[in-house]
């Protein structure tokens, strides 16, 4: 029970893949009144978070959960292509549940990966990767790379944590840091950093290959590559091969031009060739909510990190078969199941056409607008507010989420497990 006026220390926030832990809540009235430390990402969305009030509707009117689950349950008995989506913005015990319904029903599960880190997930998947946790960077590091990534935005606590912060080895924080911003456009980011690189769009490839090229001894006689001075490239590398510790802290942008998977294919060989010569490594700079959570979940309970397809009894794996854009487009779904509306905006017009046509069920969090209406919609506990869970930062390392505010709201996996166990009882009913 939480006291009201009540302050709750070292409190996990999921707005981004930092997860950070370390904040302060002030409870006042059943509604979270100041968040510090400060964060744009959090200040726009704790403060005013409240109890809520449980909500269903069917076709548009408002029913009992156990009728709203009954009708859930209808529209997955009888389809024969379901699609179960999203799982980001859920937490351990949702996205568990969720696999665990598909399971059951032959479904096809996909998460908002698909649609952002999907060709770095296919990069690492093809070559490895050389990682570490967040905490082995900021306590070793002495030279941090973000290439096309803007922290400040997207992070904006990031480089207070892991690069301005002391380490062990680096007892003089920022001032013993080397920081380098690769990007397509000046940034915010870019403006903190010790070297700014802008590379022209879609020249990433051969810039990064170039790099490869110089630390293995290669004749470079070029006066530029990708836009990028050669001298420039030259400095580069050799700053990278003399660093003590290095990461690269890699953002979508390395995504949005050529072929996504091969350029971060190029990094992600980069870094192990560094590896040869000092200590490096990569890591993804993962999008708000839990995604590298849905990830983790799908792998151990799958196999496979997502576009999964249960409908054969076993798992199958193949992006673009079964990713959930492309099988909207194709016409290959009957019904859909979304957990968490957010990954909806990202969805082609053609894949939303046919959301909104075929009958659907919507998990969508107290306080957050539906992207999408669906036949069926739960309003749902957030966890980390209304109960605990458990988030998985950036470099997948789990973080307890605690429960802040009482709340009458059931959870992702109550509900899931409601229409799982509604379902096992239908059919031992028939048989």
């Amino acid at each position: 029970m939480t006291e009201e006026g009540t302050t709750l220390e070292n409190v996990a926030c999921t707005m981004c893949g930092c997860v950070c832990d370390d904040l302060k809540l002030s409870v006042v009235d059943g509604r979270i009144s100041t968040v510090s430390p400060g964060c744009a990402l959090a200040e726009s969305w704790l403060p005013g978070q409240s109890s809520g009030s449980p909500r269903f509707t069917v076709d548009g009117s408002v029913v009992s959960l156990d009728r709203a689950v009954e009708r859930a349950t209808g529209i997955l008995r009888n389809a024969t292509s379901p699609l179960m989506y999203g799982l980001s913005s859920s937490s351990t015990p949702g996205q568990r549940s969720a696999v665990g319904l598909a399971d059951l029903i032959g479904a096809c599960i996909d998460t908002t990966a698909s649609t952002c880190h999907a060709p770095s997930i296919v990069a690492l998947q093809g070559v490895g990767e050389s990682t570490c946790s967040l905490g082995e960077i900021r306590n070793r590091s002495d030279v941090v790379i973000y290439w096309g990534s803007n922290p400040l935005k997207s992070h904006p606590r990031h480089i207070e944590r892991f690069v301005e912060a002391r380490g062990r080895n680096v007892p003089d924080g920022r001032a013993g840091r080397h920081v380098v911003v690769v990007d397509v456009k000046r940034s915010e980011s870019a403006e903190l950093a010790d070297t700014f690189i802008q590379v022209e769009p879609g020249q990433d490839f051969e810039v990064l290959w170039t790099l490869r090229g110089l630390l293995s001894g290669m004749p470079f006689d070029r006066s530029a590559v990708g836009g990028v001075p050669g001298a420039v490239l030259v400095d580069l590398a050799n700053r990278m091969k003399r660093c003590r510790y290095g990461a690269v802290f890699f953002g979508l942008g390395l995504t949005r031009h050529g072929i996504p998977h091969l350029n971060v294919e190029a990094l992600l060989r980069l870094v192990t060739d560094l590896n040869r010569q000092t200590r490096f490594v990569v890591r993804r700079m993962r999008i708000p909510g839990d995604v590298a959570g849905a990830d983790s979940v799908l792998c151990w309970q799958t196999g496979y990190p997502f576009s999964v397809s249960l409908n054969r009894t076993y798992p199958r794996y193949n992006p673009g078969e079964f990713t959930a854009n492309d099988m909207l487009e194709r016409g290959e779904v009957d019904a859909a199941l979304l957990v968490g509306s957010e990954g909806v905006g990202k969805l082609s017009d053609a894949a939303r056409v046919r959301l909104r046509e075929i009958p659907s069920i919507v998990l969508e969090h107290s306080g957050i607008e539906s992207s999408l209406e669906g036949t069926v919609n739960f309003r749902t506990a957030v966890y980390g507010i209304h109960r605990p869970g458990t988030a998985y930062r950036m470099d997948e390392t789990p973080i307890p989420l605690r429960k802040v505010l009482d709340s009458d709201l059931p959870a992702d996996h109550e509900i899931l497990d409601a229409i799982n166990n509604r379902i096992v009882k239908t059919r031992e009913h028939v048989a």
